[in-house]
């Protein structure tokens, strides 16, 4: 029987078949990659079936993609991530440098990973406590409401309180107490219109960014905490409305009943053992004979990549994180450099290596309609709020594929990414005037493509630009 995925279940309990059926719904053909990176996820599973002892000596199957730009190699790593609900950090290698250059420590992506795992965790605790926290902040928000009884004369804000007693009073029900009545009222959107006033904490801290080399940058760790105590926070109040002020008692009492020591703790697990990390333009970093300019550090930054791929510990602001089993999905286009241009034990570190196929005009036709997040079903739905009933024909589709593939080849091959300049090209003027348009039903054919796109085409280093 098929595996039914639901959001609360674990992809990686699923058949490398399946994940691939997934990623079917979003990225068109490349089926050599989906099935190396179904293999990869479903290995973390298996790793966690054997013993204790042999797991620890199970190095996770990094993957080197090679294809050029807009073929899907980003899109295959996140889609994977997300349905795997594992924490995913894409960056490029030309970011970093050797140690001794300016730029950012490699380091620097592991404790960006932790704090997009910590970011995830809270968010599930949250939706945990998010009743109990809703029921919390309204009782808070009802002490607001209700006047306090007290002597001195009254402010403006406690003559609100008791005109709006005044009204609670007068529309009561026998045996039902103001407060009682009061909450009812809010929950049924009676006092959405009021105002009240909260008083939240704001910091003082500056914001501190450290550009450096290798080492320093772990001094800003814990930089705001070190200040804290020297800046407290501030408290200010703020006028807001009903729903809003909801709204932030509820973030506020929910984060009260986190247990963030456990969400670091759940959250560090995560990055280590579900982490995912998309090392773009790796190529770009490959071995260079070169001793000047820029290429002196390509180097240098493949031997700082190959701890952290190997298996190391860095030091966070949360703790500790090793990164022996991660899942590095490395990516690069490969036309000038080779993947044996880069360090040998970087090589071993990547078994396995596929090759992206360049897209086809056909390919084209079928990203325009097949996916779920298709080009032509956003543009339909964007103008749909205009009240816009745009549709395509197919020989309209047929027309923008050929353009984008015939423009690819004349120019810069960017892949999947062409339909998006074409596509904002060919609606630009119905994206203008669709507001105004007193014709709400428009239809596309191949013409009405051809018309739009005739004069960029034809003037080639026009299309240099526009295309």
């Amino acid at each position: 029987m098929k595996t039914i995925i639901t959001k609360e279940e674990d992809i990686d309990v699923l058949k490398p078949r399946e994940i691939v059926e997934e990623l079917d719904k979003y990225i068109i053909g490349q089926s050599q990659a989906k099935r190396s990176v179904a293999i990869a996820l479903r290995n973390r599973w298996r790793r966690q079936q054997v013993t204790p002892e042999l797991a620890d000596e199970i190095a996770p199957k990094n993957i080197i993609m090679i294809g050029s730009t807009g073929v899907g190699k980003t899109e295959i790593a996140r889609r994977l991530a997300r349905l795997a609900n594992s924490p995913f950090l894409k960056i490029e290698a030309t970011k970093f440098t050797e140690v001794g250059y300016v730029g950012r420590d490699v380091e620097s992506m592991i404790r960006d990973l932790t704090e997009l795992a910590v970011s995830m965790i809270k968010k599930e605790e949250s939706e945990k406590v998010q009743v109990k926290a809703v029921e919390l902040a309204e009782e808070r928000l009802l002490d607001i409401l209700l006047p306090k009884k007290r002597e001195q004369p009254q402010t403006e804000e406690e003559g609100d309180k008791e005109a709006l007693l005044e009204v609670v009073k007068t529309d009561r029900t026998d045996g039902d107490s103001t407060r009682d009545k009061l909450k009812r009222m809010l929950k049924i959107g009676k006092m959405d219109n009021r105002y009240v006033e909260l008083e939240t904490s704001t910091s003082n801290m500056p914001t501190i960014e450290i550009f450096s080399s290798s080492g320093i940058e772990e001094m800003g760790l814990n930089m705001r905490e070190m200040f804290g105590g020297m800046m407290p926070g501030r408290s200010k109040k703020r006028r807001v409305k009903v729903p809003e002020a909801l709204e932030i008692l509820a973030q506020e009492e929910s984060q009260k009943l986190i247990d963030h020591d456990k969400v670091i703790e759940k959250a560090i697990k995560i990055t280590e053992q579900n982490g995912i990390i998309f090392l773009d333009e790796l190529d770009k970093v490959a071995g260079s004979n070169s001793g000047h300019g820029p290429d002196v550090s390509r180097e240098g930054v493949q031997r700082d990549l190959l701890p952290i791929v190997e298996g190391s510990t860095v030091t966070t602001k949360y703790g500790m994180v090793k990164t022996d089993h991660m899942l590095f999905i490395a990516a690069g286009a490969f036309n000038i450099s080779k993947p044996s241009d880069l360090l040998p034990e970087l090589q071993g570190r990547f078994p396995i290596r596929v090759e992206l196929d360049s897209l086809s005009k056909n390919d084209f036709v079928r990203i325009l309609q097949e996916p779920k997040n298709a080009l032509i079903t956003q543009y339909k739905a964007l103008l749909f709020t205009e009240g816009i009933d745009l549709q395509f024909k197919q020989s309209a589709i047929e027309e923008i594929a050929e353009i984008s593939n015939s423009v690819n080849d004349r120019m810069e091959n960017i892949g999947a990414r062409r339909l998006h300049t074409v596509m904002e090209k060919l609606l630009d003027e119905i994206s203008f005037d669709a507001p105004d348009m007193d014709n709400k039903s428009v239809v596309i054919d191949d013409k009405y493509v051809a018309d739009k796109l005739k004069d960029i085409l034809e003037d080639e280093n026009l299309s240099r630009y526009i295309l």
